[in-house]
């Protein structure tokens, strides 16, 4: 979607865009280096921020005419999807810390 995007915004909201959804899986992965499941939890948190991040410079896009209300829905689909997956992971991680994954 940030190819669409006018030139005017190729260094403000693309630049924006790309940086805030490569941030979400380089939290999960700098977490998952860590090897400790509270600092795994942190970075998997600041990667939910980064995805809402992402979500609202979508919908900016969407609100400047960029995209249509269909792209927008589809990624908002996308962006629920993967929500969840990221507090499944969150609320794995937790268990597993805890000592109790099969609760």
């Amino acid at each position: 979607m940030v190819k669409k995007l006018p030139q005017e915004e190729k260094y403000a909201l693309a630049i924006q865009i790309r940086r805030s959804s490569r941030s979400i899986t380089n939290n999960i992965a700098e977490g998952y280096g860590r090897f400790f499941f509270q600092e795994n939890i942190q970075f998997c948190r600041i990667s939910r921020g980064s995805l809402s991040e992402t979500l609202d410079h979508m919908i900016v896009a969407f609100d400047e005419g960029y995209i249509y209300e269909s792209e927008s829905e589809n990624f908002r689909i996308l962006h629920n999807d993967c929500l969840k997956l990221l507090n499944g992971y969150i609320n794995y991680l937790q268990k597993v810390k805890s000592g109790s994954p099969n609760q």
